[in-house]
C-alpha cells in the first residue's frame, strides 16, 4: 500500500525556517515524481515543487523565488522541503504527493493530477 508521510510543520517566525520532510513506503520510489502542495485557507490547493526520484528533474513554482529547496534521499526513502525567509503568505497545510514519472513531468505543479497524497503538515508564519 503506498504511503507518504509529512512531518516538520511548525510555528516559525517572520523570516524563520523550517524543514519538511516527506517519508514513503509500499512502491518503488525510483518509478515516480515526489511533489510539494500547499492549501491555505479559503485558497485553492496549490504546487510548490517537484523532484523526479528517478533522475534529476526538478521544478519551481514561480513565488518560491529561491527561498525553498527539495531534496530526495532515496536510501531513506524521503523527500525534503528546505524552506527559508519565510512569511506569513506561507502559512498554509503542507502536503507531498506521487505520481508516476513515465508521464507525471508535464504537471509537476498541477495538484489535480496527482494520485497519492500524503496526510499534511501544518505550516503556521507569524510573530
Amino acid at each position: 500500500q503506498l504511503q507518504l508521510v509529512e512531518s516538520g510543520g511548525g510555528l516559525v517566525q517572520p523570516g524563520g525556517s523550517l524543514r519538511l520532510s516527506c517519508v514513503t513506503s509500499g512502491f518503488t520510489m525510483e518509478d515516480y515524481i515526489i511533489g510539494w502542495f500547499r492549501q491555505a485557507p479559503g485558497k485553492e490547493r496549490e504546487g510548490i515543487s517537484c523532484i523526479n526520484i528517478g533522475g534529476t528533474y526538478r521544478n519551481y513554482a514561480d513565488f518560491v523565488m529561491g527561498r525553498f529547496t527539495i531534496s530526495k534521499d532515496v536510501a531513506k526513502k524521503a523527500v525534503y522541503l528546505e524552506m527559508n525567509s519565510l512569511n506569513p503568505e506561507d502559512t498554509a497545510i503542507y502536503y507531498c504527493a506521487a505520481i508516476p514519472s513515465r508521464y507525471g513531468l508535464p504537471y509537476c505543479l498541477t495538484p489535480r493530477m496527482w494520485l497519492f497524497w500524503g496526510q499534511g503538515t501544518q505550516v503556521t508564519v507569524s510573530s
